[in-house]
């Protein structure tokens, strides 16, 4: 008997290797001197740097870019480069770009001409290479392939070594509102002015590490960028009256800026509430008064994986400090008169809160300033700068899907400085370590913003609807940026909502947090990947996490755990005065068949009623009556009972069997609420680990002293499951409401609707 019993409690063993709790094997790479087992960064660790000096003008009378750039590549890999690959991002717009041949049509698509007028609109986009030499004017071999650009070297570079070089290029900048994009200009009819939000925009090198050598998968517009960290000084020249705002420091204020100006600028950086730089007076009459000059404007940034810049003479600036970390930071924000009232009196105020939110989480913000640039549709982020949409309607007033959406985008962008600029992942593989992650902190900023705030991702149920929906459209976290399904749920919500389970349920905030920001210290100004991130979490909290990234991060499988059946059971007292009562109550109570209702009734008199002599010994007896036998029965057997055991056995404890089944796939803990019949209620949490030799069903007793009247699996909504109505005893459907009448489109937002009414009233 015993070695049968080993066979059933070992038998499922065998099937680990198919399990969610089979340990992360072969899904990760093998730690190495560069990247170890515990996810930190190994003793051979190495990352290269590019450093560039850059001229570039803004041609505002044609909307193009021109410029030229010395990079300074340094080699710290151990390898001889026998060639270097850059990006050329622009590239992604070129007329015979990849991007539009793999694009998927349908005739549903073109619904009118406007449709068709946009499929067949023209841009003559993309880098116009001029030279590439070196520093002395020698020409240097190198070829184009689509959006990436390799040079070939005359003699390979050496590790320890570095290599300068020159580009000149030029590209004709898109229009964002025709031709789409992450950077462009947007032109304002009503005053004949531009706003440019530049980025994408000079010949960047791409990065070369230990995980993928070079990464030159080619840009098709979603897998974003991965690049090295270096120096930047650079050089913009832009009509006279633009103001700018950049990645880096300004180096020449006294060159671009008015005495007034400089002056409300070092106010500012000492203010903790945003004051103006350049007021909306100014940026009005700039707006009118165009100025033929030019000036140039030179910004330096250190330790930066890009750079990025806006220029308008449309710009309101505003600013305040911030600290972080001992360090004075300027939050600055520039927007157009269009922006406002929301601009001016939220987007700098975000930014300072961001600045600290994440920092807490994370990192302390290390950069000097962190900007906040207002563009129509847009979001977009870049080392100190974003490009964010969120604008009123033409009369000021807005709705308030417009004001969350405005500092939504605002925290996310700002908090973009993080995941992935400090934090500096792999976005061109992997978006969910950037999207995912920063969406994730987003919520707690958000959170910390305004109570109650209505963030759209994050809490675990929002992420049900998408993970019970169409497995042929969804696709595992850890798919390639440009293959993935559903990028937004994917990219973003998914992944945010897995590291929000992980924190407020699998792990607990205190052990999360810890974890989480020794990962982001570890890996701050590095390159982390995929298995770094995993190791890291489980390596500083001792929690076992690889069923829940195999689960979260590598499958489709979604969260559905049924409450299957509830089976009640009280203890026998064998007490016979109490279990024979108990005994007739039962009877008395039990549901009746219908034939035994009517026959009652129809069946006036039966045999054994009219005659004596039919009903036996059996006939006669009462069987719930307690005789002297049985009592003298209880007594021996309470005999040989402890107190300890003769006062469990009376104490009425409830045994409440119940039994679960995961139908979705993803083993999840188990949260359940027991309310009993008196009001009160009790919560009892078991660990996902229950699951762990039997990922199909489970069962579990549970004990009580009173009597349970309800049970509710997921009561606080806390593990994305996908179908309520099977977490209920007894059962609860959860109801959706039926609308017969479709709703109006709105035609005004609430404050156009305030400003009727105040027009009624007066």
């Amino acid at each position: 008997m015993k070695n049968v019993l080993l066979m059933v409690l070992f038998a499922p063993i065998f099937s680990f290797g198919q399990n969610k709790f089979a340990q992360l094997g072969e899904e990760l790479p093998t730690p190495n001197e560069y990247r170890n087992a515990a996810g930190a960064p190994g003793h051979s660790y190495y990352q290269q740097k590019a450093d560039y000096k850059i001229d570039v003008k803004l041609d505002d009378a044609a909307q193009k870019i021109s410029g030229k750039e010395t990079i300074t590549y340094t080699n710290n890999s151990p390898d001889r480069l026998s060639y270097l690959w850059i990006q050329l991002d622009q590239n992604v717009r070129a007329q015979d770009s990849d991007s539009k041949l793999i694009s998927i049509d349908k005739m549903e698509d073109f619904r009118s001409i406007q449709d068709v007028s946009k499929k067949m609109f023209e841009f003559d986009g993309g880098f116009k290479i001029q030279k590439v030499t070196t520093t002395s004017g020698r020409d240097l071999k190198y070829a184009i392939n689509k959006t990436m650009l390799r040079i070939d070297l005359d003699k390979a570079l050496a590790s320890g070594a570095s290599i300068s070089f020159n580009i000149e290029w030029w590209y004709n900048i898109n229009d964002r509102m025709k031709v789409g994009g992450r950077s462009g200009y947007e032109y304002f009819k009503e005053d004949d002015n531009y706003l440019y939000t530049i980025a994408q925009w000079f010949p960047r090198m791409c990065l070369y590490n230990d995980v993928e050598g070079w990464q030159n998968k080619q840009f098709l517009g979603r897998g974003e960028f991965t690049l090295p960290f270096g120096d930047y000084d650079v050089s913009i020249t832009v009509p006279a009256d633009h103001i700018v705002g950049s990645t880096g420091e300004l180096q020449n204020g006294n060159s671009v800026l008015s005495s007034k100006q400089r002056s409300r600028l070092k106010k500012a950086a000492k203010s903790d509430t945003p004051l103006m730089v350049v007021t909306p007076e100014e940026a009005l009459s700039a707006e009118s008064n165009k100025s033929q000059k030019e000036k140039t404007w030179v910004f330096k940034a250190t330790n930066v994986r890009d750079f990025a810049f806006a220029s308008s003479r449309k710009f309101i600036w505003d600013a305040q400090g911030v600290k972080i970390g001992g360090k004075n930071v300027l939050a600055m924000s520039y927007y157009p008169k269009e922006g406002n009232p929301l601009w001016e009196r939220y987007s700098t105020k975000l930014v300072a809160h961001t600045l600290k939110a994440y920092s807490k989480y994370t990192v302390d913000y290390p950069y000097p300033v962190a900007i906040s640039v207002h563009s129509k549709w847009i979001g977009m982020e870049y080392p100190m700068i974003c490009f964010n949409g969120g604008r009123p309607e033409a009369d000021g007033t807005y709705s308030e899907r417009t004001k969350y959406g405005m500092w939504g985008v605002i925290i996310h962008e700002v908090g973009h400085n993080f995941f992935p600029m400090i934090i500096n992942s792999d976005e061109r593989q992997w978006t969910w370590m950037d999207e995912g992650l920063n969406t994730f902190v987003q919520y707690l900023t958000e959170q910390e913003w305004e109570r109650g705030y209505p963030s759209r991702r994050g809490p675990a149920y929002m992420i049900a609807d998408y993970m019970r929906g169409d497995q042929n459209f969804i696709s595992p976290i850890m798919t390639n940026s440009e293959s993935i399904w559903q990028f937004g749920n994917n990219a973003y919500g998914k992944p945010a909502t897995a590291l929000n389970i992980l924190r407020e349920t699998i792990m607990g905030r205190e052990l999360f947090d810890y974890a989480f920001k020794i990962y982001c210290e570890r890996w701050k100004f590095k390159h982390p990947s995929p298995a770094d991130f995993f190791r890291t979490m489980e390596d500083a909290s001792a929690v076992d996490l690889d069923w829940f990234w195999r689960a979260w991060f590598f499958t489709t499988d979604y969260v559905d755990i049924s409450l299957d059946e509830v089976n009640w059971y009280e203890l026998n007292t064998m007490n016979p005065d109490i279990e024979m009562s108990f005994k007739k109550e039962q009877n008395e109570n039990k549901d009746q068949f219908i034939g035994d209702t009517r026959n009652k009734a129809e069946v006036k008199e039966t045999v054994n009623e009219r005659d004596g002599d039919i009903d036996d010994f059996y006939g006669k007896r009462d069987v719930y009556a307690v005789d002297r036998l049985h009592l003298k029965e209880y007594a021996e057997f309470k005999e040989k009972l402890s107190g300890k055991e003769l006062e469990l056995l009376n104490s009425g404890l409830q045994f409440y069997e119940l039994k679960f089944s995961n139908l979705g796939g993803i083993p999840m803990p188990l949260i359940l609420r027991f309310t009993f019949i008196d009001g009160s209620n009790e919560v009892v949490r078991i660990p996902a680990e229950i699951w762990r030799r039997s990922e199909k069903k489970v069962s579990k007793v549970f004990m009580f002293q009173k009597e349970v009247e309800a049970i509710r699996l997921d009561p606080f909504l806390e593990t994305a499951d996908t179908d309520l109505n099977n977490n209920s005893w007894p059962e609860k459907r959860q109801p959706t409401r039926y609308e017969l009448f479709k709703k109006r489109n709105k035609r005004e937002n609430p404050m156009q609707r305030q400003k009727r009414l105040e027009e009624l009233e007066d």
